[in-house]
């Protein structure tokens, strides 16, 4: 046997051969044909040479066999093999032409393949008239990467792979392997020769906790009905347009009695009905595809196309977007490109260095949450992650992604300590790779699909993180304006005898409030890890307590911007979120949170029902104070106004003590009437207001020629209009 062939003989058994389709399959030498396969298991190997069946002869104890010919048989060449107890025929896979296109490999290898889902992973398709699934992985540092499953016992010696040497892209077909099979990818690495067991980056569904193989998904066969709302979607005009987000946990929102999780299907015939009944135009879910840890809430992400198989399918999951979408619901999911965890079996080191991170982990490593930061700057990395969001968007028609923690994206020295960064090449602390992924996410998903939104959860005073990429923005559609968040439930949780010395955290917002196009968030993030719920931060007595729930709720929904709250708020939830157990839907027999519930109905249609509430959220033009002055009795009045001239005013005292007679300037003549009150006995509140109408007199009040004296109930608010 030539030096040559031996080497490879050798290469193949030991599982480190770089081109196993130089060996294996049907090859031509002097006077004919030879033919080779290896199958460590197999006690006989029969080819079909067209005329009859011949056996293979065995030329190594470890499962290789070889036939040698004159005659070429028919290509690809059939097997029949025999195994203890049984025998089954199938194609040899390294008798199969590659099925990648060389322009999506470059476009691949230069980060610009946005439909890599479609070329990596795994795909069922019928190749040369024979049906099984082509599979395929990036890996560029590895000698040798095998396909191993259900389907080959787990062994890396059957499939190795073909490789692509320009971008170290790898393949195999394999026949007769369908949907349903699960696999992995077991990578030896080229300088270390360590064995790498591997779950596919690209797989679209997983096996069942606690297993982390990937699963092999039918093509879709989706009969989409969603037409007519994309179409409305592309010429939505979103800035002047209601916003109303519900945010929700699909695990914890609802649970079956025994404790099972609602299924896609079962979430949709209950959530749809709830959102239409309470006003939300938005839901947004939070993390969905798969996670190995609940406890995670699905933030740290080892299978980025993945739909977890906790509540179904894919195709569950297309049915109730489809759903919502045909109630006029739309549907916004929370995307993590910041992070990735460590887990030994997903991205992590993943050819057995540092692929989708950087080395160094003065850049590559989140100290704080124990992860990976990715490596922006890497073509393949930047790719896979634009193709995930193009994927969501595409596949499941997503009509937004809440991008999370873009400030640690944006800056090296995020959370580190002075040396444990390194600066750019200009010697400053912005990540100028993430920066420049993050604008091409933002211009691909708004010209891939219009009408699609971003929005960013960034907690710094980064410039333009909403406006366009060609005026020097980031990009995003909106940004959550977590200043007003923390600064409005820090001035919440003092005591109302304190108020007027942080009256200012309530004045403050407006001095930015238009920099971004901003969402108003009441998120997840602020009913755990000891935060306490949304009513056990208020103070005061039970009553109190409510009343001030009552007014927060009120201040959001009349103050300028897009609204987000996270379940359970509506009703006022009064523990914690706790992912392991549904919301305390028992509650609602208790008339305090009944009445908070109506409250939110009822804020969440006079926020759609007015355009003055929403025309000019983004815009100096649709707010004016009308009194922002007045700390000694913690009282804010100000108007809301939208294009077409109509107006509210809305007056909010946060003390419990009513302002009788109190005086606001108002804009118009005539009779001025109030058309909500949070203090209504229909809540829960003291039933005080004015119900009698609001005549407007000619004196003159805060810079304006009229003025209204009104009763202002005690931790209220009041919406007033002419």
């Amino acid at each position: 046997m030539p030096d040559h062939l031996a080497s490879d003989k050798n290469a193949i058994l030991g599982a480190r051969h770089h081109d196993p389709f130089s060996y294996l399959g049907l090859h031509g030498k002097k006077g004919g044909w030879v033919f080779r396969v290896i199958r460590p298991h197999a006690r006989e190997v029969w080819l079909d040479t067209g005329e009859k069946w011949e056996k293979l002869k065995r030329i190594h104890g470890d499962g290789l066999f070889a036939w040698e010919g004159e005659d070429r048989p028919p290509s690809p060449c059939r097997i029949r093999l025999e195994f203890e107890g049984h025998t089954f025929e199938t194609h040899d896979p390294y008798t199969f032409p590659s099925s990648m296109g060389e322009l999506d490999l470059h476009l691949f290898g230069e980060g610009r393949l946005l439909l890599a889902y479609r070329t990596l992973g795994a795909h069922p398709m019928t190749l040369e008239n024979v049906p099984g699934t082509r599979f395929a992985v990036w890996a560029p540092n590895a000698e040798r990467v095998s396909v191993v499953g259900d389907f080959n016992g787990w062994d890396g010696r059957v499939h190795p792979m073909r490789v692509h040497p320009s971008n170290g892209a790898w393949e195999i077909f394999i026949p007769g392997v369908g949907p349903g099979a699960i696999y992995k990818f077991e990578i030896r690495n080229r300088q270390s020769g360590a064995i790498l067991v591997k779950t596919d980056p690209y797989g679209f569904a997983f096996e069942d906790r606690p297993g982390t193989a990937a699963r092999i998904c039918p093509a879709e066969t989706h009969s989409w009905q969603d037409g007519s709302w994309l179409e409305k979607r592309k010429n939505r005009d979103w800035l002047h347009a209601a916003m109303n987000i519900y945010e929700l946990h699909a695990g914890s929102w609802k649970t079956h009695p025994d404790g099972r999780l609602y299924s896609y299907r079962e979430l949709s015939e209950a959530l749809i009905p709830y959102i239409l009944d309470m006003g939300y135009t938005h839901i947004e879910l939070m993390p969905i595809s798969e996670h190995p840890l609940d406890e995670s809430w699905g933030y740290q992400t080892t299978g980025y196309f993945g739909i977890t198989n906790r509540y179904g399918s894919p195709e569950d999951f297309r049915a109730f977007v489809e759903s919502c979408h045909l109630a006029g619901i739309g549907v916004i999911l929370d995307w993590v490109p910041a992070h990735f965890p460590k887990d030994d079996y997903a991205l992590a080191r993943f050819d057995g260095t540092a692929l989708y991170e950087h080395e160094d982990p003065r850049l590559g490593e989140h100290q704080d949450w124990g992860t990976y930061i990715f490596n922006y700057g890497r073509n393949e990395v930047r790719n896979f992650l634009i193709s995930n969001a193009h994927y969501w968007l595409s596949e499941f028609h997503i009509d937004g992604l809440r991008v999370d923690a873009v400030a640690s994206m944006l800056y090296l020295d995020y959370s580190r300590k002075e040396g444990e960064w390194l600066p750019n090449k200009f010697g400053g602390r912005e990540n100028l790779d993430a920066i420049d992924f993050l604008k091409e996410l933002n211009m691909m998903v708004h010209d891939e699909f219009p009408g699609a939104l971003t929005l960013a959860e960034e907690s710094t005073s980064w410039p333009m993180v909403s406006r366009p990429v060609y005026l020097g923005g980031l990009g995003f559609s909106m940004k959550w304006n977590m200043g007003w968040m923390n600064d409005t439930l820090a001035y919440m949780k003092h005591d109302p005898i304190h108020r007027r010395y942080h009256h200012n955290q309530l004045t403050f917002g407006q001095l930015y409030s238009y920099t971004e196009n901003f969402v108003l968030p009441f998120s997840h993030d602020e009913v755990v890890h000891g935060k306490k719920s949304l009513l056990d931060k208020m103070p005061g007595d039970a009553w109190q307590r409510f009343a001030n729930l009552r007014l927060l709720y009120a201040y959001q929904m009349t103050y300028p911007g897009k609204k987000l709250n996270f379940m359970g708020n509506e009703f006022a939830q009064g523990r914690e979120w706790q992912v392991k157990s549904q919301l305390d839907w028992d509650l609602l027999s208790f008339p305090a949170h009944q009445g908070m519930q109506r409250l939110v109905r009822d804020l969440n249609r006079l926020y759609a029902g007015r355009a003055a509430l929403h025309d000019l959220d983004f815009s100096h033009e649709g707010f004016a104070w009308l009194d922002c002055n007045d700390a000694d009795h913690s009282v804010l009045s100000y108007q809301r106004t939208a294009r077409n001239g109509s107006c509210l005013l809305v007056i909010l005292n946060f003390t419990p003590v009513p302002r009788n007679h109190y005086r606001i300037g108002v804009p118009g003549n005539g009779t001025w009437r109030e058309i909500f009150n949070s203090d209504s006995h229909h809540y829960g509140g003291t039933n005080m207001g004015n119900g009698e109408g609001l005549q407007a007199e000619e004196i003159p009040w805060t810079n304006q020629a009229r003025s209204i004296s009104l009763a202002v109930p005690p931790l209220a608010c009041i919406v007033i209009e002419n």
